[in-house]
């Protein structure tokens, strides 16, 4: 088989896998929103998202643990890093940053992560972005602008700001960490687990110290117009926009690259806003629709310049260089 058929069939398969993560990562808003509705935190909602998440593929992943247990001695302080970073800091700076600011800036905050794999890429490896990827970054980060409604009244608080910004190096960090395709990278699946296993731990150690604030409310919640259990939402968000998203997420970045992967993940926000639309009636501007738009053509474009440029991680080429031996 052709080598181009065959980069061009995992390229397709990579889009794929990193557009189911991000349409999985997408319901998370409205599952969260469900339980928030009714008294949760969402120091709780994330806690026991995280942990159930990394309880469910532990049971998946425990055949594997022997065959891989070189791997995971040395690949702990990646994991350590991927957890801490790209879990439990990414979704507790995020958490943080709402407390200070709208939902829709601190989201745009998080997501300027992808410039910082755009940084990332060309600082550590040579991958100086060419106009295709700098067009594609201004189209989509003025996408996700109108996406998210940003131009209104909006009070904006230092505290804040560096909230969402923390959240921006954990979204990095996962995507270049995720990326990685050295030999002795671990398998998507066992990635996944313990960076949530460890992210977890995190997570559980914040809370302890009232760094993360925990409320569980045990009564029936409206989701998509009818009254059910808290736990549907719960494991909804746990297993679908936790455990199954980010397995998908770390495959899909292996096969594109980080650069790429960061980009597909804006999609994040259109499919959450679609969610949004379609199972509690939130309407959708004509600028929103128009900020999809810019968010794809970005999209293509920095794909078409990866195209060109063989870009994201080297192969053999650890992306563990964030804690290098």
């Amino acid at each position: 088989m052709p080598a181009d058929v065959d980069e061009n069939r995992s390229a397709g398969l990579g889009l794929g896998l990193a557009l189911l993560s991000a349409g999985a990562f997408g319901t998370s808003g409205t599952f969260a929103r469900s339980l928030l509705d009714v008294g949760w935190t969402p120091g709780a909602a994330v806690l026991l998202r995280v942990t159930i998440a990394a309880t469910a593929l532990t049971l998946v992943v425990a055949p594997q643990l022997r065959r891989h247990r070189g791997e995971l001695r040395r690949r702990g302080r990646v994991l350590a890093v991927y957890g801490v970073a790209a879990v439990a800091g990414a979704q507790l700076c995020y958490f943080n940053a709402v407390e200070h600011l709208s939902v829709a800036v601190a989201l745009l905050l998080e997501y300027s992560g992808i410039l910082l794999v755009v940084v990332w890429m060309w600082a550590r490896h040579g991958h100086r972005p060419r106009l295709l990827t700098v067009g594609g970054a201004a189209a989509s980060i003025a996408g996700l602008a109108l996406v998210l409604d940003v131009f209104g009244d909006v009070t904006i608080s230092g505290a804040g700001v560096a909230w969402g910004l923390g959240a921006a190096v954990g979204l990095a960090t996962y995507f270049v960490i995720s990326a990685e395709s050295s030999d002795d990278a671990l398998p998507p699946l066992i990635t996944a687990w313990g960076g949530l296993v460890i992210g977890g731990v995190a997570l559980g150690v914040a809370a302890l110290v009232g760094a993360l604030p925990v409320t569980i409310v045990r009564s029936d919640v409206v989701l998509a117009d009818r009254s059910v259990s808290w736990l549907v939402p719960l494991l909804g968000m746990s297993l679908l926009a936790a455990a199954f998203s980010y397995v998908a997420g770390v495959a899909g970045a292996r096969l594109l690259g980080a650069k790429v992967a960061s980009f597909v993940g804006l999609t994040e926000v259109l499919f959450a806003v679609v969610f949004a639309w379609v199972v509690v009636d939130e309407s959708m501007s004509t600028g929103q629709l128009v900020g999809g738009v810019l968010v794809v053509v970005g999209i293509v474009l920095v794909k078409l310049d990866e195209t060109d440029d063989g870009g994201g991680l080297p192969s053999g080429s650890p992306a563990t260089t964030l804690v290098s031996d």
